[in-house]
């Protein structure tokens, strides 16, 4: 089996490099790689490149880009590929990304990533719908990945995966703008008592919802822009999740 990964940020080259660990052949793809490599891996010239003689392909870079990879690959696809879009983005989009592969006959996989993906790795628990989400599933069942299937309608894994957001993004959210107020107030020791008073524990879960948010601000803010997105189209206000993109903003390098 080939797989090929487009994108190699922190969840695709550990993707890349757990499926080589597991003796796949892989192929992959980043217009800037930053990250260690296996030996294995082998880096190719462009999304298309590294899709082209591939079995599965695995699309794993930020929302902004799902379709502009789509758009690359889709001359080098074929009714004996399967196409797993990654990327945390609204269920419309995914709907769209399926609607633009569809002509090549390639099988469509929406995979929704449903924890953070260090220190997991390739065992990350995946959830995946879509036409060929069943195919997807049966053929790396023998790798021994994590992955549930959740229906053969597009979007549903996503839609779940954006639902989820509101919650964990939402707390995280509340959580840094706590943790500022308290630092601002000179009040840091009671304000991280009130978050471990409702939270339990100690302060490690609080400090990872700060440092997620710091670390992957661009991606989660992408990820909250996506969940506004489907809730307004179900006339949903969403008040939180605007408000929790913004948080997120915060966090960005100035242009």
């Amino acid at each position: 089996m080939h797989i090929a990964v487009l994108g190699l940020g922190e969840a695709g080259s550990l993707f890349a490099n757990g499926l080589a660990e597991k003796g796949i052949q892989v192929s992959a793809w980043d217009p800037d790689p930053r990250r260690p490599l296996h030996p294995a891996v082998h880096l190719a010239e462009s999304n298309a490149a590294a899709a082209r003689e591939a079995d599965l392909i695995w699309s794993v870079n930020l929302s902004s880009a799902a379709m502009a990879v789509a758009e690359e690959v889709l001359p080098v696809l074929g009714a004996a590929k399967v196409y797993a879009e990654m990327n945390t983005t609204s269920p419309e989009k995914k709907k769209a990304i399926c609607h633009l592969l569809k002509p090549s006959g390639a099988a469509f996989v929406d995979l929704a990533i449903m924890a953070p993906v260090p220190p997991l790795g390739i065992l990350t628990p995946f959830w995946v719908s879509g036409p060929g989400a069943r195919h997807f599933e049966e053929m790396l069942s023998p790798l021994g990945l994590n992955i549930s299937y959740i229906g053969e309608d597009v979007a549903e894994a996503s839609t779940r995966k954006l639902l989820r957001s509101i919650v964990y993004k939402g707390v995280a959210a509340v959580i840094c703008e706590a943790v500022e107020a308290g630092e601002a107030f000179g009040l840091q020791s009671y304000i991280r008592e009130q978050i471990r008073s409702i939270l339990g524990g100690g302060d490690e879960l609080t400090e990872r919802f700060l440092e997620g948010s710091r670390i992957h601000a661009l991606r989660r803010r992408q990820e909250m822009e996506a969940v506004a997105e489907m809730l307004e189209q179900k006339g949903v206000q969403p008040l939180v999740s605007r408000a929790a993109a913004a948080n997120l903003a915060k966090f960005l390098p100035n242009p």
